[in-house]
């Protein structure tokens, strides 16, 4: 190497102080890029693997269609992948998403039922709550794809953002049956009138003094530490219980059904054996703890341990609501409780069912936990989390690490099980607030059907 230095040095350069210095800028600022791209990788895991191509090289390339965006906003593409003499289409307006979530919740349709047969008493149904986040989306739907027996499953993907680009991927889906319910209450067909924002809405810190003399909404009933409604903040709540209640007492296709439905969550990623040890956890359940009501499939702790193992717990909403998973006997207890779901100041979904286990459930949420966490969650932005980078890739890099190398462990045989006790008496929580207003609660109560 130091022959070939030489050469350059006589034949490209004249040996002179400009030469040199212009050697040594030209090294300097190939270091710096060197550099960069360093930590541009460590940003995103400290690894070239955590890049898009990486993730995409680890999935199977007949699934690489639901991770490939196609164009937005146009409708004719060339099969070549051109986009000459193209026409783009015109957003559609409130009135329009309205009537569209209208007859989406009216038809029920089905997809791919001819495939794959109708939906069977013992079939798993998954319900995957979905905001806007299409990046993380598509990766749950290709950890989906890869599960084994899903094609016996249905998938209910309940939306608050009508969005044709979210719509034409969820409707490309063909390895199992799939439906759409639309919340019909969300803040994109409402923008200036509750469940949205009115106008005359009281400000979020305005004292309860003033908002009397002002007038405005809901005035009277600030949350628990004195702050009024936020729109935004409630409709995760809202949209929780009316997809429960719909799909346990509305929809067709499962209004009879009494099987496992598991709750999923647009930035979550599953593991390929995660029906089969759903399945196993609810036979282990009937069989060896008659009072386990919820199977938790995520789980919190930074170890895990995938040789089968699962904890019989009391159940905890920051800790076991991530890939929870019931039964309509359990659902027409919780329903049971609705005032104290809709009528409790905190505007969690999760937090709420805490509130109904401990005050008003006969029997408590108890939940059989996996130590080896089956459903992931990879969300690194939402409504609490913001981030300069909202990348899913490093995330996904470090479970597909995960899942690799618990390989031989999965699809276990049967279960072991752990009895954990609380070391401390849970205390009656007091809730995060948020949630005061009453147009909330009937809201919230209406959309009820016990």
């Amino acid at each position: 190497m130091s022959g070939g230095r030489t050469l350059i040095g006589r034949r490209r350069f004249p040996t002179t102080w400009s030469g040199i210095l212009m050697i040594v800028v030209i090294i300097c600022a190939l270091l710096q890029l060197a550099f960069l791209s360093l930590g541009d990788s460590s940003d995103s895991g400290g690894d070239f693997n955590d890049s898009s191509a990486a993730i995409l090289s680890m999935v199977p390339s007949g699934l690489h269609k639901f991770l490939t965006p196609r164009p937005r906003n146009l409708s004719h593409v060339h099969q070549n992948g051109t986009t000459a003499n193209l026409i783009y289409r015109q957003a559609l307006n409130i009135s329009e998403m309205k009537r569209n979530i209208a007859l989406y919740n009216l038809q029920q349709t089905v997809y791919n039922e001819d495939l794959f047969g109708s939906l069977q008493n013992d079939s798993v149904v998954i319900v995957v709550q979905i905001h806007d986040r299409i990046t993380y989306l598509r990766h749950l739907i290709v950890s989906l794809a890869q599960a084994r027996d899903i094609s016996q499953a249905l998938i209910v993907f309940s939306h608050d953002i009508y969005d044709e680009e979210i719509n034409t991927l969820v409707q490309s889906i063909d390895f199992c049956k799939v439906m759409q319910i639309f919340y019909p209450y969300s803040i994109q067909v409402h923008p200036s009138q509750f469940p949205g924002e009115d106008p005359n809405d009281c400000p979020r810190d305005i004292k309860r003094e003033q908002a009397l003399i002002r007038n405005c909404n809901n005035a009277l009933f600030p949350d628990l530490y004195g702050h009024y409604r936020e729109a935004k903040f409630t409709q995760t709540k809202h949209h929780w219980w009316w997809k429960a209640n719909r799909v346990f007492n509305q929809l067709d296709v499962t209004r009879n059904h009494t099987g496992l439905v598991v709750f999923l969550e647009e930035d979550h990623f599953v593991a390929e054996d995660f029906i089969h040890v759903l399945k196993l956890m609810d036979r282990t359940c009937k069989a060896s703890c008659r009072y386990c009501n919820i199977l938790s499939l995520g789980t919190y702790l930074k170890t895990y341990n995938y040789y089968g193992k699962v904890e019989i717990t009391p159940w905890i909403s920051s800790k076991h609501n991530m890939g929870m998973a019931f039964n309509r006997t359990t659902w027409m207890k919780i329903v049971g409780c609705a005032d104290y779901f809709c009528k409790y100041d905190d505007y969690n979904w999760d937090w709420s069912l805490q509130q109904v286990s401990q005050n008003c459930l006969k029997q408590k949420l108890h939940a059989m936990v996996v130590r080896g966490p089956r459903v992931f969650h990879i969300g690194e932005c939402g409504v609490h989390h913001k981030k300069k980078n909202c990348e899913s890739t490093a995330v996904i890099s470090k479970v597909q690490k995960v899942l690799k190398s618990a390989k031989r462990h999965l699809y276990p045989d049967y279960m072991t099980l752990t009895y954990v006790t609380p070391l401390k008496k849970q205390k009656i929580r007091k809730g995060n607030g948020g949630w005061g207003d009453r147009r909330d609660h009937m809201l919230c109560m209406g959309m009820t059907l016990r």
